[in-house]
C-alpha cells in the first residue's frame, strides 16, 4: 500500500506563488508518473501538470509558464511550484501517482488533497 500526503496549500494574492509538495510513503519500488490535479467548486477535475519517471512534463494551458512540476525520486517526492496565481487558480489541489511496488504490481494512487485559495 501506498500513501500520498500532500502539503503546501494556503490563501494567498493574487501574483502571488505557493509550492506544494506530495510525499509518496509505502511499498515503492519506483513512480512511473506523478500528476498534480485540480478541481474547484462545480467544476470537473482537470489535470495541471504532470511528470514522468524520464522527466517529461505536461502542462495545462492555463498554467504554462506559471507553474512548474518537479520530483525528487530519491525521496519519492513530487512538488509543484505554482507562480504568478490567480483567482481562477483557487480549487483543491490532488496528487496522483502511479507507483510500481517491488511485487511489480502497478497501481494509480491519489492524496487527500490541499486547499489553494487565491483572493485579494
Amino acid at each position: 500500500q501506498v500513501q500520498l500526503v500532500e502539503s503546501g496549500g494556503g490563501s494567498v494574492q493574487p501574483g502571488g506563488s505557493l509550492r506544494l509538495s506530495c510525499a509518496a510513503s509505502g511499498s515503492i519500488f519506483s513512480i512511473n508518473f506523478m500528476g498534480w490535479y485540480r478541481q474547484a467548486p462545480g467544476k470537473e477535475r482537470e489535470l495541471v501538470a504532470a511528470i514522468t519517471s524520464s522527466g517529461t512534463t505536461n502542462y495545462a494551458d492555463s498554467v504554462k509558464g506559471r507553474f512548474t512540476i518537479s520530483r525528487d525520486a530519491a525521496k519519492n517526492t513530487g512538488y509543484l511550484l505554482m507562480n504568478s496565481l490567480k483567482p481562477e487558480d483557487t480549487a483543491v489541489y490532488y496528487c496522483n501517482a502511479v507507483v510500481r511496488a517491488a511485487t511489480a504490481d502497478v497501481r494509480q494512487y491519489w492524496g487527500q488533497g490541499t486547499q489553494v485559495t487565491v483572493t485579494s
